[in-house]
């Protein structure tokens, strides 16, 4: 029995799974994208959050702890320009985000196996997704209540409201059907006067 073992092997041995991870890691740090099979993505996914988070907590932490950060995420991934992106170009792109930095998106299935087929990406650079959210300002209050310079209540001087003139609607009353029907009485004899000198000519 297997109770507690949440580790997918991938039909592989544990060299050759570390192996693949890491190529398959350092991939989606230099492209941000990668296809893959929805099992493969998974396990990458729990592979590469972490070293994200490691580098993402080396801009808040001693030089020390950084060089230390640097050399876990090293040891996973064994490519060192994957390691320079990671921390320089996705951490500082992920620095806002407090986890889930990648994405998982179902593709169908292989033509060939019949394998279920994803795509995995690091959510901050989809720019398609991204194009439409604005970005949000996070604000920190302090717990100590006072008002901060932002906070003071704008001057008189900047707060004058231009006075606007109102126009008053014109009103138009509509003819009643009493109305329209003495105005067609009173204008059929001129047409018919009209008519007779017509005649006469």
């Amino acid at each position: 029995m297997r109770h507690g073992k949440k580790v997918n092997h991938l039909g592989r041995k544990s060299a050759h799974r570390k192996a693949m991870l890491a190529n398959m890691a350092c991939s989606l740090i230099e492209h941000k994208r990668i296809n893959t099979t929805v099992a493969k993505a998974k396990a990458l996914k729990q592979f590469v959050e972490p070293l994200i988070t490691r580098s993402k907590a080396e801009n808040n932490q001693s030089a020390e702890k950084g060089t230390h950060n640097r050399r876990i995420a090293f040891k996973n991934l064994r490519d060192k320009y994957a390691v320079n992106e990671l921390f320089s170009v996705v951490s500082e792109k992920v620095a806002d985000r407090p986890g889930g930095y990648t994405r998982i998106i179902k593709l169908g299935n292989r033509l060939g196996d019949n394998a279920d087929m994803a795509m995995i990406e690091l959510v901050d650079f989809n720019e398609v997704y991204n194009a439409g959210k604005p970005k949000k300002k996070s604000t920190r209050r302090s717990r100590r209540g006072g008002k901060s310079s932002g906070d003071e209540a704008p001057k008189a001087e900047e707060t004058k409201v231009e006075e606007t003139k109102v126009e008053e609607p014109v009103v138009v009353e509509e003819a009643s059907p009493e109305a329209e029907a003495k105005q067609e009485t009173e204008s059929q004899p001129e047409n018919e006067v009209k008519k007779e000198d017509d005649s006469k000519e």
